[in-house]
């Protein structure tokens, strides 16, 4: 029952704590990327994953760490998105990556869109004083990039053998 729950919370919290931390300060801790990638070796020593699968799931990540340390020394994402983005390709190993990788492109460059959108406008006044939004609305403050790659996660996880392996039945109430 610990293990079900650990499944069905650990992953989506951690990845929505980190698209509320970039939204909010536009920045996303090292903690988070470290607890995804030590969440995810507890979850598949306790699940009986095979080591190889282990080395492949890491293989995912640091594939992912490769490209988005690229995309973050020519200025296209910021360090922490990077970071998550390997640590959230970490739990997705390769047979979800594509699609996790392509979510969050697409949630990415919505966002993109509706922030250049927001930007052309004024702050709402009764909201002039929130120092979040106000950063967000700077047109040179970038786009905070976790909110996507935890749309992107969220709606690819349920996929995975990570859900699929939950016993739903034990949390039905009679």
């Amino acid at each position: 029952m610990l293990l079900d729950i650990a499944r069905l919370f650990l992953f989506p919290a951690l990845v929505a704590f980190a698209a509320a931390s970039d939204l909010l300060t536009m920045t996303i801790s090292n903690r988070v990327s470290l607890l995804l990638v030590a969440g995810f070796l507890g979850l598949a020593v306790m699940s009986g994953m095979a080591i190889n699968d282990v080395f492949l799931h890491l293989g995912a990540g640091l594939a992912v760490l490769a490209i988005a340390f690229a995309c973050f020394a020519f200025g296209w994402i910021g360090g922490g998105d990077a970071k998550v983005a390997a640590a959230t390709s970490v739990w997705f190993g390769f047979p979800f990556l594509m699609n996790y990788l392509a979510h969050a492109a697409v949630f990415g460059g919505i966002l993109t869109v509706l922030l250049i959108m927001f930007r052309r406008g004024p702050v709402p006044y009764a909201l002039g004083n929130q120092t979040w939004l106000l950063r967000l609305h700077h047109k040179d403050s970038g786009v905070p990039y976790g909110i996507a790659l935890a749309v992107g996660a969220l709606l690819i996880y349920p996929e995975t053998p990570w859900i699929r392996a939950v016993d739903l039945g034990r949390f039905v109430v009679p």
